[in-house]
């Protein structure tokens, strides 16, 4: 695995390194050992996947708050997405900037992003699976969201949603002061 770091401190893109022969093709698609020796902590308590039958459906942005911040790891083992990840760490000299990434079955790629960090995407294609691990157990008291038009961060998205649930859509606007 090839961990290339992204321009938000302790976000990485992970690319694999398959083995391929005449059977096939294997990738290693998590290694806690791997991780440790890139200086990330993680401890997988959760995993989950989440199957998208219509091109340009946005899910996000989710986050949990601390104590119970998740960090991530997102591939898309069917399809594409159109990833973004925006920074909230209070510590971070990248607080309140975002970066993109397309993950999809052809790149193999994954991403990872440590707590404090929100997350959303936008499929590309239809019948699009995400499949994701968390470093926490689902918190319900401690979900957050911000919503993917908000004029604050200026989010660039390939394509307007078509399908969002009305919880991603009725986040409140972002109020810097509150955060």
């Amino acid at each position: 695995m090839k961990f290339i770091p992204q321009k938000l401190p302790g976000v990485f893109l992970i690319e694999p390194e398959p083995f391929v022969d005449d059977r096939g093709m294997l990738r290693r698609h998590f290694c806690q050992k791997e991780f440790a020796a890139q200086g990330i902590p993680f401890d997988l308590r959760q995993a989950n996947i989440s199957e998208n039958t219509a091109r340009h459906t946005l899910r996000g942005f989710h986050l949990q708050r601390s104590p119970f911040g998740e960090g991530k790891v997102l591939s898309c083992p069917k399809g594409a997405i159109h990833d973004v990840v925006l920074d909230l760490r209070s510590d971070s000299p990248t607080r309140f900037q975002w970066m993109s990434v397309e993950l999809s079955d052809t790149n193999r790629k994954s991403l990872y992003f440590p707590p404090g960090c929100a997350n959303a995407w936008l499929t590309l294609e239809a019948n699009t699976w995400i499949l994701y691990y968390h470093s926490e157990s689902y918190a319900p008291g401690a979900e957050g969201g911000i919503r993917f038009d908000d004029p604050f961060f200026k989010f660039a998205w390939p394509a307007p949603p078509v399908v969002i649930s009305d919880k991603d859509r009725q986040y409140p606007l972002f109020d810097p002061a509150r955060a």
